[in-house]
């Protein structure tokens, strides 16, 4: 008898169909209100000229016309000092982390990417923004405050090893480039394909915005020669 009973169950259990919840337009609604809430938000946090703000304040420059004309921490500290550009680098990794944070709270689901799509929409707006003429810089440093939220374990990680590598060479250079090359590979190997993968991207972005840079310069270099 309950041999029966449970063979009854068990088969009224595989054809039974799993009955899922319908998606109605208002939850349609309710996704496209956060996806455009963090890209919007996350946009407006990285058009703030951090960098300019700082230089126009203390030297009355504007980063884009000096030293290697991008408005970002490496310019900013030869032309401004390294105290003072601690400000500009704290800035700008501080858009990147508040941007990816707020996707990471808009996030529902497990939906781990409103992260990600926060710290690349900080990153578009470092490189194209809203507030300073739709010039800026390449969103390194945006990218690094974006992708210690997104990535906390693999960041800790890949900056522990970049600061083996720099106290062991004394070359900072060479230290970053170990962090960087080896944050995929940690990922990779702590939070799977996926993840990695958008962390690549935003890397892909850095990536463009340094080639547009190479560009705009041998532009400038072919048309300062042609006008000689």
């Amino acid at each position: 008898m309950l041999s029966s009973v449970s063979t009854t169950v068990i088969v009224l259990r595989e054809v039974t169909p799993v009955v899922t919840a319908a998606v109605t337009p208002f939850d349609v609604l309710t996704a496209v209100f956060f996806v455009t809430t963090v890209v919007t938000t996350g946009y407006l946090l990285g058009s703030i000229p951090v960098a300019n703000l700082v230089a126009r304040a203390n030297a009355g420059v504007d980063l884009r016309d000096v030293g290697d004309r991008n408005p970002g921490y490496w310019n900013a500290k030869g032309q401004l000092g390294r105290r003072v550009a601690a400000a500009v680098f704290a800035g700008d990794v501080a858009k990147g982390a508040i941007a990816a944070l707020f996707g990471l709270l808009m996030a529902t689901d497990g939906r781990w990417w409103m992260c990600y799509l926060g710290g690349l929409a900080a990153m578009v707006g470092h490189a194209w923004p809203l507030f300073d003429g739709f010039r800026g810089g390449r969103s390194v440093l945006t990218f690094v405050g974006a992708v210690i939220v997104c990535a906390t374990v693999p960041s800790i990680v890949g900056i522990a090893l970049l600061g083996a590598v720099w106290i062991a060479s004394r070359n900072f250079a060479w230290a970053a480039r170990a962090g960087i090359v080896s944050l995929p590979i940690i990922q990779q190997v702590l939070q799977g394909p996926f993840r990695t993968a958008a962390t690549g991207l935003l890397m892909a972005f850095i990536g463009l915005r340094f080639w547009q840079a190479a560009l705009e310069s041998r532009t400038t270099a072919h048309a300062n020669s042609d006008a000689t």
